[in-house]
């Protein structure tokens, strides 16, 4: 897969999705650590959350280690399936649940092919 307008699209919009994220996390981290004492989460792993959505998300957007960076990101969105979004019988935390391991199947194709992919 060479490096094309498309591939370069969709790590820009993969980078997107988790760099922003963790400024989120950095600008206003209450309602998340609220959320991570609600599933027995500690708090003090905030900053590694957020550390890993920021540079990881940097990482596959540049192509540096991009294959390590995509890997720690689709396991971290099945890690965050299954703690956070095991409530099948709330829609939302079933579509949240869905959205977490389709974003991982593609961030583990996205690994697969990243050394053709940054070509």
């Amino acid at each position: 897969m060479p490096w094309t307008l498309v591939t370069w699209i969709g790590r820009a919009l993969i980078a997107f999705l988790f760099v922003s994220a963790g400024i989120a996390k950095v600008v206003g981290p209450r309602p998340f650590l609220d959320h991570m004492a609600q599933k027995h989460v500690p708090g003090v792993l905030l900053p590694a959350v957020y550390g890993l959505e920021i540079v990881a998300g940097a990482l596959v957007l540049i192509g540096w280690q991009g294959r390590w960076a995509a890997l720690a990101l689709a396991v971290f969105c099945l890690a965050t399936a299954f703690v956070f979004h095991l409530d099948f019988g709330d829609k939302i935390e079933r579509t949240q649940f869905v959205k977490d391991l389709a974003i991982s199947g593609g961030l583990f194709v996205l690994a697969a092919n990243f050394a053709r992919a940054s070509a």
